[in-house]
């Protein structure tokens, strides 16, 4: 006999646990957890979290993206290290030498091989397997950094905004308003002019990336938590006296973390093609200093002479946008049981 408890009308969905919960934000109408994308015979039921983890685990294209992007970060910084870390790669970006065989690509798929220069080398001899793998890592850095400041800023003005309404939200959304009726392009360039200046290089640039990139997930939070505070467990959590604080962290925002980690993840993608844009139009990372984008700007002109000082850094500049978008695709299938299911 199942041990099914009915569900009160002031539970909050974020406080249910194993087959009680549902998935997705004021998900009405949705099936039980225990009951989605089982396989035929199989009446185990399953927690939010384990049935989030399974359909985005049988995600294919997910799965294979996380891999890739994986090795791409695993190569980048293993390869040249990083820090005082040292790596296993004997050559610096920053170091020339003699151009060997016009600085031709070195690398041969069968037999495999490395050789000396598996990226060939530049106009002054450097190796540029290591300015792509430094110029890789400092894209990283800007994207994850201006993902998780992004994320964090849209959360806490749509939270807010959406639950305090009033004076409060006409504030917080007309901010939302001027940020997103200015060109985006133009506005980070005058930011990582700025940013590019100073003595913070790529982390300060980051940041003032983050703080312009975040009116999507704010505008997206709020309207999640329009919905939610009006259901019966927020009600039920202020006719006890609880705080705005602990309603909204505890109660709220739980129940929109779906909306969060797939938009985070979306604007890690387009946090790279922003740098990319920038550092190719001189207002993003500077030389001595590199970047994938500012690799393909210094060598574009070689596009027909020697055309894999251009390909390289645009292969991983493609593969991490794609691999990126392909992670956010799998995590929104599976926080959003309305999407279509996904095939075995």
């Amino acid at each position: 006999m199942s041990n099914k408890r009915p569900q009160s009308e002031d539970s909050s969905p974020a406080a249910l646990d194993g087959d009680e919960a549902m998935i997705g934000p004021g998900a009405i109408g949705a099936e039980p957890v225990g009951l989605i994308d089982t396989p035929p015979g199989d009446h185990k039921s399953y927690s939010q979290g384990q049935l989030v983890r399974r359909r985005f685990l049988r995600h294919k294209a997910a799965m294979t993206s996380m891999v890739i992007l994986l090795l791409i970060v695993v190569l980048a910084f293993t390869s040249i290290g990083f820090g005082p870390i040292p790596g296993w790669w004997d050559k610096s970006y920053a170091m020339s030498a003699q151009v060997i065989d016009g600085g031709k690509p070195t690398l041969q798929l069968w037999p495999f091989s490395l050789g000396e220069h598996p990226f060939g080398q530049d106009n002054t001899g450097k190796d540029y397997f290591a300015l792509v793998m430094r110029g890789t890592q400092r894209s990283l850095i800007i994207a994850f950094v201006v993902g998780i400041v992004s994320t964090f800023i849209g959360t806490v003005v749509g939270a807010l905004a959406g639950y305090f309404r009033g004076w409060v939200e006409a504030i917080l959304m007309r901010l939302t308003d001027l940020f997103i009726i200015m060109p985006l392009l133009v506005l980070a360039a005058v930011l990582g002019r700025i940013a590019s200046g100073g003595k913070g290089g790529i982390w300060t640039l980051a940041l003032m990336l983050g703080f312009v990139t975040w009116t999507g997930l704010a505008r997206l939070v709020r309207g999640e938590v329009l919905s939610l505070r009006e259901r019966e467990f927020v009600a039920a959590a202020r006719a006890v006296g609880t705080g705005a604080r602990r309603i909204i962290v505890k109660h709220i925002l739980p129940n929109t973390i779906g909306v969060i980690i797939v938009s985070a993840t979306l604007s890690i993608a387009a946090a790279i093609l922003l740098e990319t844009s920038l550092s190719y139009l001189g207002f993003g990372v500077r030389a001595p200093d590199t970047s994938l984008g500012l690799l393909i700007s210094d060598y574009e002109n070689a596009f027909k002479t020697r055309p894999w000082l251009f390909w390289w850094p645009g292969m991983f500049i493609l593969t991490i946008a794609l691999a990126v978008n392909f992670i956010g695709d799998g995590l929104r299938d599976a926080f959003d049981p309305r999407q279509n299911r996904i095939k075995e």
